[in-house]
């Protein structure tokens, strides 16, 4: 009879967890299509026509579908000159603020100076005040160098990011101290230490870093407008911005840019989304 109880309950116990596990997945489900449903709509309306894209009601489907979205967004704003402002702005950033966080967040991490503490506390306070706020005196100074509308002036203010530093400090911190003793013991200096040792170790996170600092490049629009003046120098977003603003009218060809702008972050993401599970998993965000 005791045995009896035991398996019903049992029983009622599995339905229960496949009831909760059916119950959440269905939730994933919605979630996942209330996230990706402007997307969808964003690529399916680059292939319409003017006329059902402005329909009322809309409607996610069309009768009929078209390139000429596409061809038109090449022939009317100097689309090739976006792209390569904005690879060789979000590149040269990726490459400049990977380096210099990791330096910064290795010292922070593993050496002892100073003021070391007040120091990271003030660059953690940085990360809470808003671009908007001191836009102004960054395009002054800018100006002042001789460096608006150049890559130069694009990349430099960009070289070095407070959560960058964050994020790479919380990695190296993980690491053992027997690694730098046993560097020493053999001779190392502190940067051979950081070259050799501790950068092949952060791969994982300079690569999520990377990624991160490549899509906060790629997408920034506020950043390039103001810093750039010619159209020569503009990058995807802010070309796009100013084509929209301009012709307000052509919804399709505007929709087909940013699908085009979209899929170089979209392909890298699938490529290299196992890193961002491995950079968490050995960072930890330590303090």
């Amino acid at each position: 009879m005791a045995s009896g109880n035991i398996e019903t309950k049992t029983v009622k116990r599995e339905r229960n967890l496949s009831g909760k596990s059916i119950l959440g997945k269905i939730g994933m489900i919605l979630v996942l299509f209330v996230i990706a449903f402007p997307f969808i709509w964003l690529i399916i309306s680059s292939f319409k026509f003017e006329k059902d894209i402005i329909s009322f009601p809309p409607k996610i489907f069309a009768n009929k579908y078209t390139l000429d979205n596409y061809l038109k967004v090449w022939t009317t704003i100097p689309l090739l000159d976006y792209i390569k402002n904005t690879v060789i702005f979000a590149g040269g950033t990726v490459i400049t603020s990977v380096f210099f966080d990791s330096l910064a967040g290795y010292a922070f991490a593993r050496m002892n100076f100073k003021g070391k503490s007040a120091l990271f506390y003030f660059v953690l306070l940085t990360m809470m005040i808003p671009f908007q706020v001191f836009m102004i005196p960054l395009f002054i100074e800018v100006n002042v160098m001789g460096l608006l509308d150049t890559y130069a002036g694009l990349i430099i203010p960009r070289m070095t990011t407070a959560f960058g530093i964050f994020m790479m400090r919380s990695f190296f911190i993980t690491l053992p101290a027997s690694l730098e003793e046993a560097a020493r013991i053999d001779g190392l200096n502190e940067f051979k230490i950081f070259w050799k040792i501790m950068l092949p170790l952060s791969k994982p996170t300079l690569l999520s870093l990377g990624i991160f600092t490549l899509m906060n490049s790629w997408n920034d629009l506020l950043y390039p407008l103001i810093l750039t003046s010619s159209s020569k120098m503009r990058t995807l977003p802010a070309g796009l911005a100013l084509f929209s603003g301009q012709n307000i009218s052509f919804y399709g060809p505007v929709m087909a840019g940013t699908v085009i702008s979209m899929l170089p972050l979209l392909i890298i993401y699938i490529f290299a989304q196992k890193y961002f599970v491995q950079s968490n998993a050995m960072t930890g965000m330590k303090e």
